[in-house]
């Protein structure tokens, strides 16, 4: 018999969301008489410790008999138990500082680690993550943040509606502005951006089209890869040879930013990835943009205003446009950034149940049964020593941080 955990979560802020909800362990239970399924008890989880027991999960404090453990964020280097396997959030794929100490404890412990976000089909497409519900929530945040700025409509907070649902009835009679936004990315995030434009009433335009003219109506248009980058050599872009080789690439974002009010950021990034813009393009008169949404909140990304994380609680900030400083938001000199790294806990309950919706799609089987290509390309480390293709942490985790 295998036994899964659910671990409390123990990241400051704690984080609300969880792998599987109550319905979705009685159904694996019900379907399965080789798996017991245990929760560590929590106050701050989005389901109540009642809603686990009366699912048929032992809701308690010690989950040391459980063989395979799920959480969200990264865990307290002092909450690891050695010789466990745990399948989180680690974000130490690409060498985080922060994380670096948390990769050297997991080798220490001699713990297999399986990271959520780099669970991939064969082609590289992501199978989990809470994109979609960070879209969702960035862009009406972003949206908010515009009305509140320019005081010509008025959007209430998302964590204060029960469910998704509820949001959506919020948009009804909503009348916005000739607005114009650009939306960048065309993953699970840029899909949550887009389900709130259309939700909002808001007109999709060809890049060409929303370039050239202003509109009497909102419109935003969705910006993707051949649309944002073009390879330094040939002017062309190539999907594979780009996320070969961003480096060779130059963005084509910067005529945009003389034409868009709002920015919802969606794109990937790391640091071999051109920016949307340069610090410097901030200053010039021709650049518009009034509030930026950077969902994918990279600090000092590909949004080079990004001066790091806000809380759920007070999600936008200003950045003066001269001194490129963090100010108060709604400041007439400055751009309003919405960066939050934690989003989907606005709509905890629902992100919760598409996580795991896709967790038992195309993971847990495969999990029980001793793995899967796609398992082994996720796991980090196995019984405390990098998998061979993350065998380039091994300086990151000893200490350096060297590329």
């Amino acid at each position: 018999m295998t036994r899964i955990g659910l671990i409390r979560e123990g990241k400051n802020p704690a984080d609300n969301r969880v792998a599987l909800t109550p319905a979705q362990c009685k159904w694996i239970l019900k379907n399965s008489h080789e798996i017991s399924i245990a929760a560590q008890s929590s106050a701050v989880r989005c389901f109540a410790d009642k809603e686990y027991a009366m699912a048929g999960v032992e809701v308690k404090e010690d989950l040391g008999d459980c063989d395979i453990l799920f959480g969200i964020k990264e865990i307290p280097l002092q909450e690891l138990m050695p010789g466990k396997t745990y399948l989180f959030f680690s974000h130490t794929k690409k060498k985080q500082p922060h994380n670096r100490q948390l990769l050297r404890a997991i080798l220490d412990k001699k713990i297999t680690l399986i990271d959520y976000e780099c669970l991939e089909h064969d082609d590289g497409q992501r199978i989990i993550g809470f994109g979609f519900f960070a879209g969702i929530v960035g862009a009406h945040n972003g949206m908010m943040a515009y009305g509140n700025r320019t005081g010509l409509y008025k959007l209430d907070r998302v964590y204060k509606q029960r469910s998704f649902r509820e949001l959506i009835h919020t948009y009804f009679g909503l009348r916005l502005p000739n607005v114009k936004i650009a939306i960048t990315g065309s993953g699970r995030v840029a899909h949550g951006i887009l389900e709130i434009m259309n939700l909002m009433g808001i007109h999709e335009v060809e890049p060409e089209d929303y370039l050239r003219r202003r509109f009497s109506y909102p419109v935003y248009t969705q910006l993707k890869g051949a649309d944002l980058y073009k390879s330094k050599i040939t002017g062309k872009y190539s999907r594979s040879d780009f996320h070969a080789h961003p480096e060779k690439y130059d963005c084509r974002f910067l005529p945009y930013t003389e034409q868009t009010d709002i920015l919802m950021n969606g794109v990937y990034w790391d640091k071999n990835v051109p920016r949307l813009f340069e610090k410097k393009d901030v200053h010039a008169e021709t650049f518009i943009i009034h509030t930026i949404a950077d969902i994918t909140d990279d600090t000092d990304g590909s949004v080079p205003v990004n001066l790091g994380d806000q809380s759920i609680e007070d999600p936008v900030y200003g950045v003066d446009k001269n001194t490129l400083e963090k100010t108060a938001p709604y400041i007439n000199t400055s751009i309003d950034v919405m960066a939050v790294g934690n989003l989907p806990n606005e709509l905890p309950r629902d992100a919760s149940r598409y996580f795991g919706e896709q967790l038992i799609k195309f993971v847990l089987e495969d999990l029980l049964k001793g793995g899967s290509d796609i398992i082994n390309r996720a796991t980090i480390a196995r019984d405390g020593d990098l998998a061979k293709q993350f065998e380039y942490l091994r300086d990151y985790a000893n200490g350096s941080l060297a590329s």
